[in-house]
């Protein structure tokens, strides 16, 4: 009860409380409370307190070490539980091969590929195998990810989205786009995350109609309402293209407001393509967006200072000293 209404105070004096003859269920229940509420430190120690645990309990400090950016810790905590002799399930897999591909630990993701096969989770769970393709994509090792792809039965919309953003981000998007066009004929409905992928395969390709296409096509035809990561890639194709009046018009027409990324990408494309008057308006909005961060307030006056307009070089100057912003070592405001 306790955890469900948020008081994990309470809920850790009942644990600490009951300790000896608390349930793995309950404790399953208070360590996932806190794993919840982000403190991932307070979910170890009751996972340390447990007299008893079950899988459900090792899958659950793995998945919060993991999501907390804690991954050479859950490594370690899977090889603890093996050495238990406990063995994992589907969870165990879908937690611990992000963990293996950021870390570059390709051994241990094969063989946990290999001991989802051998257990049975990979032929009964579409999550594991689309966690093993997810896998090797982000290792780059695309012939395996396609391998997988290829021969797995059952595939749902995530298998084709992970084979599509791996193409995407390993720079082979005109294969990503031929897969997504298959995707499509085979009766599958694209979502937000399929967009990405094929948003991002036009990037990296330079296929900029071709991405202005799709991207009209996700609400006429798929009826899928751009998010900020989908005008986010249009801004990047767009910009890359030359296209920069294009992209700041679109940044003008989103029904959202942008973020620091979006402006930053803008702002590349203007200082590569000479859109000098648009970089100005860009930064002033990373200016606003991120108060603390210099390079923008040194960007601004270099700016400045390449059109000879010293008075505003000065006026950034004053603006840094009045909002105390210091400059980081390497950068310099142009006198």
């Amino acid at each position: 009860m306790y955890v469900s209404c948020g008081r994990m105070g309470d809920a850790m004096k009942v644990f600490d409380e009951m300790r000896d003859g608390v349930s793995v269920v309950v404790g399953n229940m208070v360590m996932k409370g806190w794993c919840k509420d982000g403190n991932v430190d307070m979910g170890m120690r009751v996972f340390r307190g447990m007299r008893v645990r079950s899988v459900v309990s090792w899958n659950t400090i793995l998945s919060c070490l993991a999501k907390s950016g804690r991954e050479r810790e859950a490594l370690g905590m899977f090889r603890e539980m093996l050495d238990d002799g406990v063995e994992g399930d589907e969870g165990t897999v879908v937690s611990m091969l992000p963990v293996c591909a950021r870390l570059g630990e390709d051994g241990v993701g094969e063989w946990i590929h290999a001991f989802a096969k051998s257990s049975g989770v990979y032929e009964k769970y579409v999550s594991v195998r689309n966690s093993v393709v997810d896998f090797y994509c982000k290792r780059g090792r695309l012939d395996d990810a396609f391998l997988v792809f290829e021969n797995m039965p059952g595939k749902n919309v995530v298998s084709w989205n992970a084979m599509i953003s791996g193409l995407a981000f390993n720079g082979d998007g005109e294969k990503g786009l031929a897969l997504f066009d298959e995707m499509i004929k085979k009766g599958f409905k694209p979502n937000e995350s399929t967009f990405v992928g094929v948003l991002t395969c036009c990037v990296h390709s330079g296929l900029f109609q071709r991405g202005k296409d799709l991207f009209a096509l996700m609400v006429s035809k798929h009826h899928v309402e751009p998010k900020l990561e989908h005008y986010g890639c249009m801004v990047d194709l767009l910009g890359r293209g030359g296209l920069v009046k294009e992209a700041f018009d679109l940044v003008k027409s989103m029904p959202m407001k942008p973020n620091a990324a979006l402006w930053g990408a803008l702002l590349s494309s203007c200082r590569d393509h000479g859109y000098m008057e648009i970089a100005e308006v860009a930064v002033k909005e990373l200016i606003v967006l991120e108060p603390w961060n210099s390079g923008n307030y040194v960007v601004l006056s270099n700016m400045y200072a390449e059109r000879g307009k010293w008075d505003e070089v000065e006026k950034v100057r004053v603006l840094m000293s009045e909002s105390n912003i210091e400059k980081n070592q390497g950068q310099s405001l142009i006198r």
